[in-house]
């Protein structure tokens, strides 16, 4: 017998084995389940950090930081809160003054105007008491001023009346300080010119020019007799003013006023472009036209003549610079007096593939070709500093001779003819840099050349001088070793300038003796001469900045892949980074392109400016990009001439490559990537959409765009383009018409003024066109009734960048997704 009692009953194998199984189900079940619920719970605490550093894109507070500082809006911008303060000393080119520079200008001070010197504060004279005078019982106000060059007589302008972009028309009338008498040249008039001796003064009327005497105080002679409305002497028509010498004057008196060199441009043949204006005058029910001559590409251009008139025996003569007739096709692009009666003219075909270089004798009235170039692929750009260099046999020049600009292993460098009258020249600097708008200034008593270079980098500016005395060498005159942009102006002497930093530090101005043999003891800015005085430091703006978080811009350069011959696509670039930016966000921050693009142009240039940009990044919480891409200015002439004939095609490929490489960037939406550019911007905006077809960028404003190079004018365009005759493929292809691939973003603006003579509306009429024909339909329009280029009339200005700014808003926030 067991102990303990009972028999204990035993499990069958079978029943066992089923058991089992059913307890590793369970088992299973409950593990799957428990995954799901860890899996769930480590999805939902995975997601409360990923949605705190990863928030929805919002709008940020408008007015401050978080650090509580305050931040850039349209109000701080447009009451000039950041708008630096620039001087220009209307320097006086007295008779004798060279030699004796006491770097007189003219100022308005204590209700008068008066000249001053910079160099010893007693000099004070006084031209002129008070801004208005009284003639024929009328009361009219100094608009316009300039000094005689022997300082007794001033020429005043006043009823002044805008023409085009340079040009002005005004009653002008001599004041006599010993006199004290105003004696009335003529109303209407489109300009007048004081001769260097003083004596005369050339002015146009009615398209024909005049002398008048200051001796015996009246109009002694009509130079012309032929001007008309389609006639022009001695002032330029629209095209000339706008593209080839930007500027109200087609006259030049030689240096000692025996001669009077002048254009005359027949507009004839030039096709006629009709503007209508709507809201000129409310009592209006018709609209206003107004006509002007527009030559478009591969229409008639005006032809202009070069006449000289001799004021000893009052003839005139015609050299023949520009080929004979109307069909004629040259531009006279610029004149330089070379000495008492040689005169130098530069002309190029209507494309800008050939300069050829004049010396015209007005003594012997002959004229010859002095020089004949090739641009050689590139084209020949206008310039008009060219630089009279005068003979002086003591430091070994025996002929008159003068400074340009040529290119230079693909750079644009000084060259020095030392005779005007032959092809030799001596090259003055070199290397992979370029000289910025030819030789500035000659100093003839210390012998020095200025002019200012891109040596340290192509977005800054530093001025230097080439000691003419030795073998040519460049020394510095502003600091290289700090980054800045400068400009400067000389006084008659060329011994003080007023130099202007511009950036990209707070800018200020200062007048320097450049003959001192001083030097600062605080180096800022310039590192030859002595700082005598700042005219303006822009110590407001320096205050200001204290209290504002402006959002900090980077300058960069850019690597956006090969191109076809394998090197590397090097650009200039800046950012924009938006006020309390953070790296460590995803997929958050919406990019804002601001592009210009056109040939040989640059955006990205240290300079210092807070305007509509930083609004964007500020308001918008946006990143800012520029970029300045292949076809730009400054870095060569292989960069810029590769858009010759094709416009819109690499400068889009590089836009779009730039938004490519912003789009990988960890913090950035690139759903969320727009590009806004106006005039060549606007234009290169609509074909870089029309290029990526909304593959990198989403939304696009293009406001006063060319959309077809045909209706653009011929001086510009065919510079770039030829004429639509020579590369009819190259105008279609250049043109806006793609507008299939335009309807793949989510969404464009399209804003013009209807009164631009520059780009006409016609470009935004006929791309609408366009797109009603192909059913596009995802775009907003906004016009600006009289508006010209620069959108302005009845507050078009405000209204402008007010819808530019909102419209980007409501991109960023979603609102035209597809």
């Amino acid at each position: 017998m067991e102990d303990g009692g009972e028999e204990v009953e035993r499990i069958p194998d079978e029943l066992f084995t089923s058991k089992k199984k059913q307890l590793l189900d369970r088992l299973i079940r409950v593990g799957i389940i428990l995954v799901f619920l860890v899996w769930g719970t480590v999805l939902v605490l995975k997601s409360i950090p990923y949605h705190s550093k990863i928030p929805d894109y919002h709008e940020p507070n408008p007015d401050y930081t978080k650090d509580g500082k305050l931040k850039v809006s349209f109000a701080n911008v447009r009451n000039n809160t950041f708008l630096p303060k620039y001087h220009d000393l209307q320097w006086i080119n007295a008779i004798g003054t060279e030699e004796s520079d006491l770097g007189l200008y003219v100022t308005f001070m204590n209700d008068s105007y008066v000249i001053k010197s910079v160099y010893e504060d007693s000099y004070h004279d006084v031209l002129l008491k008070g801004k208005t005078f009284i003639h024929n019982g009328q009361n009219l106000t100094v608009q316009s001023m300039t000094a005689s060059p022997d300082l007794k007589q001033l020429l005043i302008r006043t009823n002044s009346v805008q023409n085009w972009r340079h040009s002005t028309f005004g009653s002008y009338f001599v004041y006599n300080k010993e006199s004290s008498s105003f004696d009335l040249i003529g109303n209407d008039v489109a300009l007048a010119i004081w001769s260097p001796n003083s004596n005369n003064i050339a002015y146009v009327q009615d398209n024909n020019i005049y002398v008048y005497s200051t001796e015996s105080r009246k109009t002694t002679r009509a130079v012309t007799d032929d001007g008309n409305p389609f006639l022009f002497n001695g002032k330029p028509d629209w095209v000339y003013e706008e593209e080839v010498f930007e500027d109200d004057k087609a006259l030049w008196w030689s240096p000692t006023g025996d001669y009077l060199a002048f254009l005359k441009i027949d507009e004839s043949e030039v096709g006629e472009f009709i503007i209508p204006y709507y809201v000129q005058n409310d009592k209006d029910v018709y609209p206003e036209m107004r006509s002007i001559k527009y030559p478009k590409s591969g229409t008639p251009n005006p032809h202009a003549e070069l006449w000289v008139y001799c004021m000893k025996d009052e003839s005139s003569y015609h050299p023949r610079v520009n080929g004979d007739g109307k069909g004629s096709s040259i531009l006279i692009t610029e004149l330089t007096w070379v000495g008492d009666e040689d005169v130098l003219v530069k002309t190029t075909d209507r494309s800008s593939d050939m300069l050829t270089v004049f010396l015209v004798d007005t003594n012997a009235k002959s004229s010859y070709a002095v020089r004949n170039e090739s641009a050689h692929g590139g084209w020949w750009e206008i310039t008009h500093n060219t630089l009279f260099i005068p003979a002086n046999e003591t430091l070994g020049r025996p002929h008159n001779g003068y400074v340009d600009i040529l290119p230079i292993n693909g750079y644009n460098h000084l060259a020095y003819f030392e005779n005007s009258n032959n092809t030799h020249y001596k090259v003055l600097t070199t290397g992979d840099w370029e000289v910025v708008n030819g030789p500035l200034a000659f100093d003839s008593k210390m012998d020095r050349l200025y002019y200012i270079s891109t040596q340290k980098h192509s977005t800054e500016r530093h001025l230097h001088y080439i000691d003419f005395q030795s073998q040519p060498k460049m020394h510095q005159v502003t600091d290289i070793f700090k980054e800045g942009v400068f400009d400067i102006s000389f006084s008659s002497g060329r011994r003080f300038g007023l130099l202007t930093y511009k950036g990209p530090d707070v800018p200020y101005q200062k007048i320097v003796d450049f003959h001192s043999h001083k030097t600062d003891t605080y180096i800022e800015g310039n590192i030859l001469g002595e700082t005598l005085y700042y005219l303006e430091r822009n110590e407001e703006i320096s205050k200001n900045l204290e209290d504002y978080s402006i959002p900090k811009k980077i300058f960069q350069e850019l690597n956006l892949g090969k191109d076809e011959s394998g090197a590397d696509i090097l650009v200039n670039s800046y950012e924009i980074l938006p006020n309390d930016f953070d790296a460590t966000l995803i997929d958050y921050y919406p990019v804002f392109f601001f592009a210009y693009g056109g040939p040989n142009s640059q955006q990205v240039i240290k300079t210092f400016s807070v305007g509509f940009n930083e609004v964007v990044a500020s308001q918008l919480n946006a990143i800012v990009v520029v970029v300045d891409g292949r076809g730009t200015g400054f870095k060569g002439q292989r960069f810029r001439s590769l858009v010759r004939d094709k416009l819109g095609d690499y400068e889009a490929r590089d836009q779009i490559s730039a938004a490519s490489l912003y789009g990988s960037l960890s913090f950035v939406d690139s759903q969320k990537i727009s590009l806004f550019g106006w005039s060549y911007g606007g234009y290169l905006t609509l074909k870089t959409l029309e290029k990526d077809a909304g593959e990198h960028f989403k939304y696009g404003m293009s406001v006063a765009p060319v959309t077809d190079w045909r209706f653009y004018d011929s001086v510009y365009t065919e510079r770039y383009m030829h004429t639509p005759q020579e590369n009819f493929d190259g105008y279609v292809e250049s043109s806006v018409h793609n507008v299939t691939a335009l309807a793949q973003v989510n969404r464009f603006l399209l804003m013009h003024g209807t009164g631009d003579d520059n780009v006409h509306f016609q470009n935004s009429l006929k791309f609408l066109d366009l797109l009603n024909l192909n059913n596009v339909e995802n775009y907003d329009v906004h016009v600006f009734p009289d508006s010209d280029h620069s959108i302005r009339y009845h507050n078009a200005n405000v209204i402008v960048f007010d819808k530019l700014l909102a419209w980007v808003k409501h991109a960023f926030n979603g609102e035209f997704t597809k």
